[in-house]
């Protein structure tokens, strides 16, 4: 099998609550996302999906995705999509670095991958574990009362993880956590991400206010020493993100005892494959995980249900069901929430088909 063609689509994604905000003021309200096609030779197509968190959030943005494809694109033409590691390697031989760029195309050949071999993605990345998996809902930055008002209704859609995006003024900051932990029931679990937004000393001075506080703290400081600085004055339950984005770093942090937790995302990492790897290590060394993407609508989360459904259970601290968050449906089949959870599909590949009328023409074509 050959790979004869890539195309990519661009979607804009606006979001059902009009403005996701976080840490510096940053804020997005509609999410650019490109979706990429993989043809082949025989007859097999695979979908994949990236969507930066626009351009202020990590070292990716939208119109880089596009461009990324079309100069690593041709090197494609002619591989073998089924051999996953191989193609990998050759990705990162034809361009150094950019990670996300690669990524839908990596997802889109796992689902090629699938397709071919008759199973679905998550059972070809290690197997089904559980019949579901649980979800988080992030609550975008607002006055505390506000943030702590939306609590019951993220509950009554069945969330019990909630992601808390902290990182502005200290002060406030600790009123928020203060004011949605009031709000949360037996079995929930309260996670303030800072997103890098905090100085160390601000950090440690607001961990050290909440001391009292059944709180996890996600990524406080911009670097990873600043953050292993943070976790080693707090004794509160320690995650790490923006900082994690290779293996090399992942064993760097188990080593310093840096985390409790990581969150892994698809496209940081540079799609399933290396993302797989990183899920492994982490099982192998005990570390619990956020598994998800940067953002994405239908197809990004039929990705992120497949790597998540693979993954032991004892080591799924939680995950995301991003097309939820959003007000256009780009594939059929993909997970849609129940309850707070969401299965990864049965079907052959990542189980989805794209809406052909919503994705539109190809703005890449690489043949």
């Amino acid at each position: 099998m050959k790979i004869t063609r890539i195309l990519a689509y661009r979607v804009e994604l606006p979001l059902h609550e009009v403005t996701y905000k976080w840490s510096g003021g940053k804020s997005v309200t509609v999410f650019d996302s490109t979706i990429v096609r993989v043809d082949t030779d025989a007859g097999i197509t695979g979908w994949g999906e990236v969507c930066p968190l626009g351009p202020f959030y990590l070292p990716a943005y939208a119109d880089g995705v596009r461009a990324g494809i079309r100069e690593l694109g041709p090197h494609l033409i002619g591989q073998d999509p089924r051999q996953l590691v191989r193609l990998n390697h050759l990705m990162d031989a034809a361009l150094k670095g950019h990670p996300y760029v690669k990524s839908g195309i990596d997802i889109a050949c796992w689902d090629i991958l699938g397709q071919f071999a008759n199973l679905p993605v998550c059972e070809l990345l290690g197997g089904r574990y559980g019949e579901s998996i649980r979800l988080y809902r992030a609550i975008s930055q607002e006055s505390p009362d506000e943030m702590a008002a939306k609590v019951a209704s993220y509950r009554a859609e069945g969330y019990s993880r909630f992601q808390l995006k902290v990182g502005g003024d200290p002060d406030t900051d600790i009123a928020r956590i203060f004011a949605v932990a009031a709000k949360l029931q037996p079995g929930d679990r309260l996670v303030a991400d800072a997103n890098t937004g905090w100085t160390q000393h601000e950090a440690v001075r607001i961990a050290k206010a909440v001391r009292d506080v059944d709180v996890y703290i996600e990524q406080p400081c911009l670097t990873y020493e600043e953050c292993l600085a943070v976790r080693r004055q707090t004794p509160h339950p320690f995650v790490l993100d923006e900082n994690i984005d290779d293996l090399g770093v992942l064993l760097r942090a188990k080593s310093d005892l840096a985390m409790d937790v990581v969150n892994l995302k698809i496209s940081k990492l540079g799609g399933l494959t290396k993302i797989r790897q990183a899920r492994d290590l982490c099982v192998s060394m005990g570390i619990a995980m956020t598994l998800e993407d940067s953002w994405g609508g239908d197809i990004a989360t039929a990705a992120i249900a497949h790597l998540a459904h693979s993954t032991p259970e004892a080591f799924r601290f939680t995950s995301t069901d991003f097309n939820s968050y959003v007000t256009v449906s780009t594939a059929t089949g993909a997970p849609q929430r129940v309850n707070g959870f969401m299965q990864a599909s049965t079907a052959p590949g990542l189980g989805i088909q794209p809406r052909m009328d919503v994705l539109g023409a190809p703005v890449v074509t690489v043949a």
